[in-house]
């Protein structure tokens, strides 16, 4: 059998020095693009894992957000090769065999099988967001019919983070505790797991070693518990799958923006892809391309690192046969290639072509930035103001907030990545602007740049992903 190369090491991340982005180790800056597929150890096998990879990469994905104890039934159904993950539901007794072949069940264990996704990921340039387990093995959802078992405790926590630090410390790896529940209560359990992961990679409690967050509950964010530890990098918020008009992401990033000290903050889960509106199918439907993108948009403008996309086929990998979740549409072989995920690159590629980390929010460049999902957000950065339109809506734009005498205007599509030039105008007062079309799926971003600066528009890397 041929043996696959070793994957290349990913360049280290850390946060930048103005505590507002991430970057690698040389400094260059790192846009999180992650796709939500907490259950791909537990379901896919080699093959499929693989050919995930590959997509994702080619969509312009960066990391993958996968959970190593996972939600449904992770500690008793065993993954695609009949394998589970730890003995007798302990924390503390992986269940590890000697040797990795994959043809010899005997010693392939579920912990070669995370081994080699996390090596498959690295191949393809993608990082993985470690979740070491989802939190209904900490914490109990009081809730009726609640199926959360909590294992963990301090002591077992710390020997668990230990195994996956010495694991995986040199992969890369970026890692997220948490996963969909409050940390009220068993705060110290989380603690106990970073210290441990910290041990694992480094020999010792450095968090410098590690980048590290928190998954939170719905609505909620992790600088709730834990914004001042040591060990908490990044804020983490899910701002969930509820309407826009009652979610106002803007508002959420925002406030975990202008805490201090400061800290980078990101949408771990915004409204996934073919998702129900706030859960109800029946009464508002099912999320379109045009959804992700305001949540995505809204986010990025309002001061969050990168963002999050997810799929409601994808995150469970849903198959026929499977016990379905919230009514996935289709399985997640023809999820991977719908529209949103598609047009993830674009986002990309407009972030990262002007400076990033002079990036800041500010919506005073707005004279009206309306509600809803009429919603416009700002930010600038050196030399460019990028505004996001949700629906095309005509609007005004206070001047004078950047360098330059002249302004160069451009029209960005989310939808297709085009770029069309828009004429320039005096960097001065205000300015009235119209976008190409106007309502729902018509979101448009206003590029304005110094015109000394000598910006060119954001360049599609290929042809349409299919």
């Amino acid at each position: 059998m041929a043996v696959a190369a070793p994957p290349p090491r990913l360049p280290a991340l850390r946060v930048s020095d103005n505590h507002r982005f991430l970057v690698r180790a040389d400094g260059q800056p790192f846009f999180y693009l992650a796709d939500t597929a907490w259950e791909l150890f537990h379901r896919l096998n080699r093959q499929d894992a693989a050919a995930y990879f590959r997509l994702r990469a080619q969509q312009g994905f960066t990391v993958a957000q996968i959970v190593a104890l996972a939600e449904f039934d992770g500690l008793t159904e065993p993954n695609a090769y009949g394998k589970l993950p730890l003995i007798g539901k302990d924390p503390a007794k992986p269940a590890v065999t000697p040797g990795a072949d994959p043809a010899n069940p005997a010693s392939y264990d579920y912990w070669d099988h995370v081994d080699y996704v996390i090596d498959e990921a690295n191949r393809n340039g993608m990082y993985v967001g470690l979740l070491p387990t989802w939190a209904s093995w900490v914490f109990k959802t009081p809730r009726p019919g609640s199926n959360d078992e909590p294992i963990f405790t301090v002591q077992n926590a710390q020997t668990y983070g230990e195994f996956l630090g010495k694991r995986y410390g040199r992969k890369g790896i970026i890692w997220i505790l948490g996963g969909d529940r409050s940390a009220a209560g068993v705060e110290d359990i989380w603690r106990a797991m970073a210290k441990g992961i910290a041990i694992g990679v480094s020999g010792k409690e450095d968090y410098s070693a590690v980048l590290m967050s928190y998954h939170p509950n719905g609505a909620a964010t992790s600088s709730t518990w834990f914004h001042n530890d040591a060990w908490l990098d990044m804020n983490m918020q899910q701002t969930g799958h509820g309407l826009a008009e009652t979610v106002q992401p803007w508002k959420k990033i925002a406030a975990d923006y202008a805490l201090n000290p400061p800290k980078p903050v990101i949408d771990a889960e915004p409204l996934y892809e073919d998702h129900p509106l706030a859960f109800r199918a029946k009464q508002n439907g099912y999320s379109l391309d045009a959804h992700v993108r305001q949540r995505i948009y809204w986010d990025l403008f309002s001061g969050s690192i990168g963002e999050t996309y997810g799929n409601h086929a994808v995150w469970q990998f849903f198959v026929p046969g499977l016990k379905p979740v919230n009514g996935p549409l289709m399985n997640w072989q023809s999820a991977v290639h719908r529209p949103a995920a598609n047009q993830m690159r674009f986002v990309r590629e407009l972030m990262e072509s002007r400076p990033v980390l002079s990036r800041v929010p500010d919506q005073s460049l707005i004279a009206d930035e309306l509600q809803g999902s009429d919603h416009i957000a700002a930010t600038r950065g050196d030399g460019y103001v990028f505004i996001y339109d949700a629906q095309g809506r005509p609007f005004t734009v206070n001047l004078g907030k950047i360098s330059g005498d002249r302004l160069r205007c451009w029209w960005f599509n989310p939808r297709s990545g085009d770029t069309a030039e828009a004429g320039e105008i005096a960097n001065t007062g205000t300015h009235d602007f119209i976008a190409p079309s106007e309502g729902f799926g018509s979101d448009w971003v206003l590029i304005l740049d110094d015109a000394s600066k000598g910006y060119k528009p954001p360049v599609r890397t290929g042809p349409p992903v299919l």
